[in-house]
């Protein structure tokens, strides 16, 4: 019997049993649905997460109040710390210093009101951070001098509150305070999604929260082989202009980004074969179910069988009918699966998840592995029925009722 006559006859049993035969797929269908899925679901975040630490500068370096129980006088970061990170006599390895503050408001333009992140800047914020402008302009060094009242949209906010109309130009409310919209950035999408608003620094202290404090002061080094002597320059700096005495702890962190992407990928990547390993037992659910399904299927066709050995069919003919029709039924699965899991990736791609989205990525990879892991599960299940039936004695087989 050649490949393709026990083709034919393996989508003739599946046709003639075909609740049966759906039942069984079934395993098969969310076992390969689920590996997929999954699988592209921690590839995605993954991708996000990388995307996201790139846009707030890969290899900069973030200063911060401590969090530490340990420190007994708190100081608060100011203005006169970042000039004097930015003091190229005190710290040759720094080549730009940007500090920060944000606060969540509420941004209105006529009817529309969107839950935002209000973010006090300077112009060099975007020497570290990926902004890219998309309307308008940035914030200017003349608007952080004369504290003026305009503001720069993120993609998701200008949509939100202006939809398809362009923003620029026009006034909003943040908190109650007037702003006049100078721009608009690019879609920058990952986990911490686009639902912000840019002021200049100078502004929001005040008008918004009052003070001179500030939350954050971004550094980037020079080169990335200097940022550990950035880090060693900050620490020096801080702790002189704090009056942190030799031991005690400081009042401020430095945060490295570079610590924490290789260590959320080490994570992610962690989940991402823990996701996969959940799919992988639903497969092999389906294939215990294809196993069962055609060990009662060689029970039932044993006079078929037994007929095809008195006519002349050899044990390896009927042993590659068996196999042929439990991959069939494996494959057939295994392409019902990938279907549902590449529209439940397209339907997940669009749903916002506290204003970010994660799109899942189905690669060629995940398609060709899933599918080879689908037929060879059905293979391998369906070997021990193949064998039963191909070891079957024809007058036995002939005398079954």
């Amino acid at each position: 019997m050649s490949i393709w006559e026990s083709l034919k006859t393996a989508w003739q049993s599946i046709f003639a049993n075909k609740m049966r035969s759906a039942l069984t797929m079934l395993g098969m269908v969310i076992g390969v649905c689920a590996v997929v899925l999954l699988v592209a679901l921690g590839q995605g975040f993954q991708t996000d997460m990388t995307q996201t630490f790139n846009d707030m500068g890969a290899s900069a370096l973030y200063v911060s109040q401590s969090t530490s129980k340990e420190v007994t006088v708190m100081r608060p970061l100011t203005m006169e710390d970042a000039e004097a990170l930015n003091d190229r006599t005190l710290a040759p390895s720094i080549s730009v210093v940007s500090p920060t503050r944000q606060t969540r408001a509420t941004a209105q333009y006529g009817n529309n009101n969107a839950s935002v992140t209000v973010m006090g800047v300077t112009p060099t914020i975007v020497e570290i951070r990926n902004y890219q402008v998309d309307q308008g302009r940035f914030i200017t060094d003349q608007d952080v001098t004369a504290r003026t009242s305009v503001a720069v949209l993120g993609y998701q906010t200008a949509q939100d509150l202006f939809g398809t109309e362009s923003p620029v130009g026009k006034t909003l409310r943040v908190s109650g305070a007037r702003f006049q919209i100078v721009g608009t950035l690019q879609k920058m999408g990952g986990i911490g999604g686009d639902s912000y608003v840019l002021i200049p620094l100078t502004t929001m202290q005040s008008r918004l929260t009052g003070g001179d404090e500030i939350q954050q002061i971004a550094v980037k080094a020079a080169s990335p082989d200097l940022v550990d002597a950035v880090i060693t320059e900050i620490a020096s700096i801080m702790r002189a202009r704090h009056y942190i005495a030799p031991g005690a702890s400081d009042d401020f962190q430095i945060t490295d980004m570079r610590e924490i992407l290789a260590s959320m990928q080490t994570t992610l990547a962690t989940f991402s074969i823990f996701m996969g390993a959940v799919g992988a037992i639903s497969l092999l659910v389906g294939g215990i179910g294809i196993m069962n399904i055609m060990l009662v299927s060689v029970t039932e066709r044993t006079r078929e069988i037994g007929i095809r050995k008195a006519i002349g069919a050899r044990r390896r003919d009927i042993l590659i009918q068996f196999l042929i029709e439990a991959a069939v039924i494996s494959m057939t699965g295994g392409l019902i699966g990938l279907g549902l899991a590449v529209l439940g990736a397209s339907l997940l791609g669009n749903i916002n998840m506290g204003g970010a989205t994660v799109t899942p990525e189905i690669s060629a990879t995940i398609v060709i592995v899933a599918l080879a892991v689908s037929i060879g599960t059905g293979l391998i299940s369906g070997t021990y029925p193949a064998f039963r039936a191909a070891r079957l004695d024809p007058i036995e087989s002939l005398r079954h009722e």
